[in-house]
């Protein structure tokens, strides 16, 4: 199934960027198109995740450089029987954290230092359950390949609208055409975006919520963010606005939000949803073995609870 969605997916991108192509350049624009977009889902499959690393300016940690970070999600995947993933940090005072990787096995899970300011022991541990949860359900690649191809999809138009052929005669469409496509493609693949990434958000806060045994951290967590991120601006984000969706609470939200094109539910949704799980009691208890430690070198923690982990 999970295989199902990612070439409906990959044929949905795919079928949007030869659309442009053929827009832009008739037949010969829509066979280009089609060869750049093939050659892109393979290039994207393999290498997605460190594009998006990289965009992001993410530094990857390990238990020297930040031990107390590191163990959380350490703990956190061996009670998800989840291979240990790579993990990062990226400079933002956004509280914030993404997942990404084709695969369980080549994962990796990256919070913001905003986030490891902000939040407490519990609720960090809370949000990269949530990102595990992604890895776990296999959404990364989905979600990871969605925000390069969107990416590429409006440069394309964005090329195609100022430097596009009106007098190219092969274009069937003339400017009319390129302007179709500088507007369409975009808002088109806006809107597969926000069908990878609104029924997965779900998804994951359960699996955070199971994994964990405590559906309320990450309602306190989600609580923080959607409040936070607002006041506070995602540079790395605004940048690559493409990738709004890989987060756990959207990085746009102060800049750019329309609830209309939103790429994530609504956060009292999905807090609604989570407790809806706490009525009917957790579905797992938090691991005995598990301490969620002070995350001590990417600043100061404040508001530090002591619950049954540590």
């Amino acid at each position: 199934m999970a295989f199902l969605r990612t070439a409906m997916l990959l044929a949905a991108m795919t079928a949007i960027f030869m659309g442009v192509g053929y827009m832009v350049g008739g037949t010969g624009g829509m066979t280009i198109a089609f060869l750049v977009a093939a050659g892109m889902n393979v290039f994207t499959y393999w290498n997605a995740d460190k594009l998006v690393l990289r965009m992001h300016n993410a530094r990857e940690v390990d238990a020297r450089t930040a031990p107390e970070f590191y163990a959380i999600v350490r703990d956190l995947a061996a009670q998800a029987s989840l291979p240990m993933p790579k993990v990062y940090v990226m400079d933002s005072p956004q509280p914030n954290a993404f997942a990404t990787g084709r695969n369980p096995e080549n994962a990796a899970v990256c919070a913001t230092t905003g986030l490891l300011r902000a939040l407490s022991r519990e609720e960090i541990a809370a949000v990269m359950a949530h990102e595990l949860g992604h890895v776990k359900n296999r959404d990364t690649l989905v979600m990871t390949i969605t925000a390069t191809i969107a990416g590429a999809i409006s440069m394309l138009a964005n090329f195609a609208f100022f430097f596009g052929g009106a007098r190219d005669n092969n274009n069937p469409f003339g400017f009319v055409g390129i302007l179709v496509a500088a507007i369409v493609a975009p808002i088109a693949a806006l809107l597969v975006q926000m069908a990878v990434s609104r029924t997965r958000e779900y998804s994951a806060d359960r699996a955070a919520a199971e994994i964990t045994g405590r559906p309320d951290w990450l309602i306190s967590a989600l609580s923080k963010i959607a409040q936070a991120a607002p006041r506070m601006q995602n540079d790395e984000a605004e940048r690559h606005p493409a990738t709004a969706h890989l987060f756990i609470i959207n990085p746009l939200s102060g800049a750019r939000m329309d609830n209309l094109f939103a790429t994530h539910p609504a956060t009292a949704n999905r807090i609604a949803a989570l407790q809806g799980m706490m009525r009917n009691g957790p579905a797992a208890q938090p691991p005995a073995s598990v301490a969620v430690p002070r995350v001590g070198r990417t600043g100061p923690a404040r508001n530090r609870q002591r619950g049954p982990w540590g």
